[in-house]
């Protein structure tokens, strides 16, 4: 009965960080089922998987082995932004290290760890000491606007057909046969309603057609 309640409790661990990681910090900034699932199963199948390992030289290989998989597949059939990427990285590695700590019953480097990943990915959702901006790129019909002179009146109409709080526009590739351009727009996102904040961050950085 011991042998079976120990590795429940093991789990049990486990589950409950990376469960903190997705459910309060990273599911209230993006939303996405397909992400959440994705994350805590990795999580779970990972650590089962460095259970069944007795050696920790053999437990680390397999660790940094699944990274190297992961570093060169990338999810092929979908691109994944950067930023779930690196949650995915986080927890991917999170098993592999609490399996690790808790075969050597290190409780204290396990608690030490688990925790500061918690705090720091909690701080930088929460953006603490940083003032970010979103960006949104469009293609833009007006040519004519995107003479230096008439940038305000070009930042005036931007704002009108987004509804963004603007704060600096780049141009980037210009079409002079059909008279078009690629404006980057960044505003503070911070300054829209919640609503707004997950509609412009689940579809940031994406083209928006000016008809």
């Amino acid at each position: 009965m011991t042998s079976f309640i120990d590795p429940l409790v093991r789990f049990a661990i486990n589950f409950i960080v990376v469960f903190v990681i997705v459910r309060f910090i990273y599911y209230p900034q993006r939303r996405d089922k397909s992400y959440v699932f994705t994350f805590i199963a990795f999580n779970t199948i990972i650590f089962f998987v460095m259970g069944l390992l007795n050696s920790t030289d053999i437990s680390i290989g397999v660790g940094f082995g699944l990274f190297a998989i992961f570093s060169i597949l990338r999810y092929r059939t979908d691109t994944i932004p950067i930023r779930e990427m690196t949650y995915l990285f986080i927890v991917t590695a999170l098993p592999v290290l609490n399996a690790v700590l808790l075969d050597n019953q290190q409780f204290a480097e396990l608690a030490v760890t688990n925790l500061v990943v918690i705090g720091v990915l909690y701080v930088l959702e929460r953006g603490w000491g940083f003032k970010y901006e979103t960006r949104k790129t469009i293609n833009y019909e007006r040519i004519d606007m995107i003479r230096p002179e008439n940038w305000p009146l070009l930042l005036e109409d931007l704002q009108q057909r987004t509804g963004l709080p603007i704060q600096r526009i780049e141009i980037g590739k210009l079409n002079f046969l059909r008279d078009s351009a690629v404006i980057h727009i960044y505003y503070d996102a911070s300054l829209l309603d919640s609503d707004q904040v997950r509609f412009t961050a689940n579809d940031n950085d994406e083209y928006v057609e000016d008809k």
